[in-house]
């Protein structure tokens, strides 16, 4: 007769040790524990589509966080850098849980959106945003990011443009001009830096 397992009492491990030697807990991450070079490094490493893009490089989450912003900044030139920031952070989640594509993400379930949403309101905290973004600013991202699909999608996914449409929708004229060439990361990951360090100064000089 098969006898039963035995459990240790010892609880399953939490939490990742990070290059900058910060030690994050996934199930209840602190502000205090979120580095930019860290946050920079694993999205400049972590594929999106699961890595089934054209190119000699994967296209990273990184690279896709610098379009989005770059999207939303031109859907409204106006918008504040803090929220420019909130764009260029919207899935800094992913350097400690990666990118799943939606149909992953639909099948893991709400435990999925609870441990992003934890995670999102430390680094948000961490960079001097609110925990939990205004829901007009959080629909602009949004809409920055679908837009952003498409562009993906289209040049370097395999996918139609009718196939495109009908999943994210037609994007604005101005995202026609954007061409998507994917880099190394250690590229990618120097200039999400720069980004968000530019970014940074202009939230400091709107305060003063």
């Amino acid at each position: 007769m098969k006898q039963p397992r035995k459990h240790s009492g010892k609880q399953p491990r939490a939490w990742q040790r990070m290059l900058s030697g910060r030690r994050l807990d996934l199930l209840d991450p602190t502000p205090v524990d979120i580095e930019l070079e860290d946050i920079a490094h694993g999205l400049a490493f972590v594929a999106r589509w699961n890595g089934q893009t054209t190119g000699d490089w994967p296209y990273s989450v990184a690279e896709h966080s610098l379009l989005v912003e770059d999207l939303f900044t031109r859907a409204d030139p106006a918008a504040s850098p803090r929220w420019r920031l909130a764009a260029l952070l919207h899935d800094a989640p992913e350097y400690v849980i990666g990118d799943m594509i939606s149909p992953v993400k639909a099948a893991v379930g709400p435990d999925y959106e609870a441990l992003d949403q934890r995670l999102t309101s430390a680094i948000h905290i961490r960079f001097g945003l609110p925990a939990a973004l205004p829901k007009v600013i959080k629909a602009r991202i949004k809409r920055a990011d679908t837009i952003s699909a498409w562009l993906e999608a289209t040049q370097i996914a395999g996918f139609t443009t009718t196939e495109a449409n009908a999943i994210f929708g037609k994007p604005p004229v101005f995202a026609n001009s954007l061409t998507i060439h994917p880099r190394p990361p250690v590229q990618v990951r120097a200039d999400f830096i720069a980004r968000h360090h530019a970014l940074i100064k202009e939230i400091d000089a709107e305060g003063l």
